[in-house]
């Protein structure tokens, strides 16, 4: 009887080793890094840093490159 219960204790214990295994997979540094890597889509031209959106890279540069004159590609995005 004993051997039984060890038998469905041990199958429990595999497919929850199983399932987090799973659950793992989709989400190593390697492809985290790649996602947000898509989603930096707008480069700042004097110091290349890499921007989500429009709105932050005119933030930017208004704020680390205040001396330099604003691309033509932000002259029309709003703040």
């Amino acid at each position: 009887m004993a051997r039984g219960q060890q038998k469905v204790q041990s199958q429990q214990k595999a497919q929850e080793k199983a399932a987090k295994l799973k659950k793992q997979q989709g989400h190593s540094a390697a492809d985290q890094k790649k996602a947000a890597s898509k989603a930096l889509v707008f480069s700042c031209s004097v110091c290349k840093s890499q921007m989500p959106d429009p709105k932050t890279y005119k933030q930017h540069f208004e704020n680390k490159h205040p001396k330099n004159e604003l691309p033509a590609e932000l002259k029309d995005v709003q703040a």
